[in-house]
């Protein structure tokens, strides 16, 4: 079954069920899931000049957008659908339901687990100059109704990032839907793919953003996670005036609707409601729930990386290559086939290289690192030159690398969505794909890593 129309094919959330899906089923995840046709052309952008591959990137979106009119009609249970139809049939001793995270991913892959997204992106079409996030909110105002009002059981994020997002908000603004309860797909999945007796593994984010309240189940998020932080979006700054002026923007700093309240991040938060359902669910069928809380997308990143080094050393494989993957690129079997370590960044930020600078003091340096960064086609606030992304590279001890064309050309190297998996392929290490780890075995690595900074697991007492 093929995404549905409505949602976006280039989200993180759209992009991580493919992955996980083509994982499950012993494939690879190239070019970000996109047909194969469309890599030779992806890789031809780089001899287009920086400009012109800016406003191609905001082409291919805009073809994913919808128009506002399909809101009321849209069928939700399609996309609950379409995400069951991504894994291999067959019973599975546990699967995971929540928060997005890149890191996630190749958890699942590890343990062989499906994961059923709280959040989908649903990109509808609308013109608004990305510095009016008033503007923003008053156009999505009237669809947003239509679409809560139609959709009792999701509330809305109307999502407005004139930031990382600048290209895109041009032509579409972003409705996020966060499921509060299971629904008929979701439970289906789990009534027949659930094994007797097995675990829901509840991934929640706890990440948070203040918002303004539209109505009900409906709130505006004016900025995102990313370079610029919380208070330069709602209040300005330096850095803000010196970004927008670099845009020839008319204004210096963002007007915004006064924020009201404080919700769960739109693309990352998770959404409490949802743990009830899984609670009601749970009791009535007798089966465990894990809660995996994590306080930022990628928290998760140095647990998971670590336990891919573990797992290789009991399987005898030498640890010492790592990919780094960014936002939406990840390629979790061409890493169990290369025995490389798998790093998730959450985006191609000075937040992110730093928590992946972290990481690197804390650890035996590797070998070989390849990196990936996600190319969204604007200079933002927040972002690290080519250059300091280089000096990453060097600490590896043999060969560090770039899996693009030329770090010079970020933050517009989109030929690297066609040829990222081809480079992490180069290495020439090959392994057979293992047996997912066991619950079991997994808990025998936490017991002896200990604790991570920001992440805690806890066993949810569920009663009848």
């Amino acid at each position: 079954m093929s995404v549905p129309s409505y949602l976006a094919g280039f989200d993180s959330a759209s992009t991580m069920v493919m992955a996980t899906g083509k994982v499950l089923h012993g494939e690879s995840f190239p070019a970000l899931g996109n047909p194969p046709f469309l890599r030779p052309l992806a890789r031809a952008t780089r001899w287009l000049p920086p400009r012109v591959r800016g406003k191609l990137f905001l082409g291919f979106g805009a073809l994913e957008t919808i128009s506002s009119r399909r809101l009321g009609g849209l069928d939700l249970e399609e996309a609950s659908e379409w995400v069951a139809s991504s894994y291999p049939q067959g019973r599975y001793p546990q699967v995971a339901v929540g928060s997005s995270s890149g890191a996630l991913v190749y958890l699942n892959a590890a343990l062989g687990m499906p994961w059923l997204p709280q959040t989908l992106l649903v990109p509808v079409r609308q013109r608004v100059h990305p510095d009016d996030p008033v503007g923003a909110l008053e156009k999505g105002r009237g669809p947003g109704r239509t679409f809560v009002e139609k959709h009792p059981d999701i509330q809305l994020h109307h999502m407005h990032d004139a930031a990382q997002d600048r290209q895109m908000v041009r032509a579409l603004t972003y409705f996020r839907y966060k499921r509060r309860t299971l629904g008929e797909g979701y439970e289906r999945f789990l009534d027949e793919r659930l094994a007797p007796g097995g675990t829901i593994l509840l991934s929640e984010c706890t990440a948070s953003w203040s918002t303004t309240t539209v109505g009900e189940r409906h709130v505006f998020q004016h900025g995102a996670l990313g370079g610029a932080t919380e208070d330069e979006f709602h209040r300005g700054g330096p850095r803000v005036e010196e970004y927008l002026a670099a845009q020839d923007s008319p204004v210096r700093s963002w007007p915004e609707p006064e924020p009201d309240t404080r919700s769960p991040e739109a693309e990352w938060g998770f959404a409490p409601a949802l743990r009830d359902d899984v609670l009601r669910y749970a009791a009535e069928r007798g089966v465990r729930v894990r809660r995996l809380v994590f306080d930022h997308p990628d928290a998760l990143s140095p647990l998971v990386a670590d336990l891919y080094r573990w797992w290789y050393a009991r399987r005898n494989i030498p640890a010492n290559r790592l990919f780094v993957g960014s936002f939406a690129i990840s390629s979790p079997w061409w890493a169990l086939r290369t025995g490389s370590v798998p790093y998730w960044m959450f985006f191609n930020e000075e937040n992110s290289m730093r928590r992946l600078v972290d990481y690197l003091d804390a650890r035996e340096p590797f070998d070989d690192v390849l990196l990936t960064l996600f190319q969204n086609g604007v200079e933002t606030i927040g972002q690290p030159s080519g250059e300091a992304w280089q000096q990453v590279l060097d600490r590896a001890r043999r060969t560090g690398r770039y899996a693009g064309t030329d770090l010079e050309d970020f933050p517009f190297d989109f030929a690297q969505f066609g040829s990222y998996d081809r480079e992490l392929a180069r290495f020439p290490a090959r392994y057979p794909v293992p047996a997912p780890l066991s619950m079991p075995e997994l808990e025998e690595f936490l017991a002896q890593a200990g604790d991570y900074e920001g992440v805690r697991w806890e066993d949810v007492a569920v009663t009848r």
